[in-house]
């Protein structure tokens, strides 16, 4: 026959008092009360553990802190929980470590482990202005919040009012590096599901904006306008070269005379300084090569090709060629960027092979294969077309007439 427990008393487990041994006082059903020597009272279940049928306890609290009745609660949830072969020991455990998960994993430990792995997939400064941009919107109200508690409506309330404002493209930058750290977390185990993956399609998209450029007729204006500027010569070297090389204006900036290679006509551009992060290589025509000649002549023990004026260690502020294009007379025509796509327009019409042309701006084919030829095969047909291309500035600057040259279109 089976033993048959007397279930406790409120008043028994009130005058328990301490022996010399501690010992246990049963209330049925695993539930027990254990009496220290030094008179304190503790609530055990014991219970064997699903499948193993090892004999475990599990504490439910203190007396008078927890008190029969609350520990005879805390007896069925747990007996709940063997019924379905849960051990629960083990679910309090995961629900605690949920719980210091949730403290611990937080938006803003989150982002910072996602900025450490932005600065190595794109540039430092590249990463930081995002990090800014999350400082300033976002970290304010997310930082503190469990990465599991981040919501659509959440986000939405923190974008509502920069969209009021008219800045369509910060809240899409925004959302997307928000989304960039919630993919960190699902991809860390933190998060089984990312609800914010379609949150930018709740705020309209921002009106793309091209730089500003000029049409290839008016390149004689803008030479012309180049050489009568107040400006010094480094700086018109710095716009020069942009041009010249169909580079992006902190590229130009940052330079540096280890990159060139004058023996072979080559500037190799490293990885790190592309935005891309890919190394890319650029033919230098002899028009080039006049602008190095000028810069070496002037060149003390700078790393960089373009110089500061003010300081002799560092580089030519990557703004210096668009506050000389504001002084010649385009402010809000043509950007130093927008050189680029000078370039690329002329090159167009003049019949040039696209794909070359996107290898000269250096612009990343996403075809793995196709990629590979292009480093492989481009550069002399590259060199080809720049030359052409420096001969064509070297005409708008001498203000001769511009003679199509589409028989070059053939170069491939």
């Amino acid at each position: 026959m089976a033993r048959i427990t007397t279930p406790l008393t409120n008043t028994e487990v009130k005058q328990a008092k301490p022996k010399e041994k501690e010992y246990n006082l049963a209330d049925g059903e695993g539930l027990q009360l254990r009496v220290k020597v030094n008179g304190s009272k503790l609530w055990l279940f014991n219970y064997y553990r699903p499948y193993t049928k090892k004999r475990a306890n599990l504490g439910f609290g203190k007396y008078p802190e927890v008190t029969l009745s609350q520990a005879r609660e805390k007896r069925k949830e747990a007996r709940e929980l063997l019924a379905q072969n849960i051990d629960p020991k083990a679910h309090r455990e995961e629900i605690e470590q949920l719980k210091k998960d949730s403290l611990e994993n937080t938006f803003g430990v989150i982002a910072n482990k996602w900025l450490v792995l932005k600065k190595e997939q794109v540039k430092t400064e590249t990463a930081d202005k995002a990090w800014q941009a999350l400082e300033k919107h976002v970290l304010p109200e997310l930082k503190e919040m469990p990465i599991e508690a981040i919501k659509p409506r959440t986000v939405i309330a923190i974008m509502e009012p920069i969209k009021n404002k008219g800045n369509l493209e910060t809240v899409k930058r925004l959302c997307r590096y928000i989304n960039e750290v919630m993919r960190l977390a699902v991809a860390s185990g933190l998060i089984e599901v990312n609800y914010l993956a379609d949150v930018t399609k709740l705020f309209p998209a921002p009106k793309k904006k091209n730089m500003a450029t000029i049409k290839p007729e008016r390149l004689p204006d803008l030479m012309k306008a180049l050489y009568n500027a107040s400006i010094t010569r480094v700086t018109r070297s710095l716009v020069e070269w942009q041009l010249h090389t169909m580079t992006r204006p902190i590229e130009s900036a940052t330079a540096k005379w280890e990159d060139l290679d004058l023996d072979n006509k080559v500037w190799t551009i490293p990885a790190e300084r592309m935005k891309m992060k890919k190394p890319h290589t650029i033919p230098l025509s002899e028009q080039c090569l006049e602008i190095l000649e000028y810069l070496q002549s002037i060149k003390t023990t700078n790393e960089y090709v373009f110089p500061s004026h003010r300081n002799n260690k560092s580089h030519i502020n990557s703004q210096s060629a668009n506050m000389a294009l504001k002084r010649m007379g385009f402010a809000g025509e043509l950007v130093s960027h927008g050189l680029r796509a000078l370039a690329s327009t002329t090159l167009n019409e003049q019949g040039f092979d696209p794909d070359v042309i996107e290898a000269a701006l250096a612009h990343v084919d996403k075809n793995e294969v196709r990629r590979a030829y292009n480093r492989a095969e481009y550069l002399e047909r590259r060199r080809v077309m720049m030359a052409w291309w420096s001969e064509h500035i070297e005409s708008a600057k001498t203000g001769k007439p511009i003679e199509a040259h589409k028989g070059l279109r053939a170069v491939s």
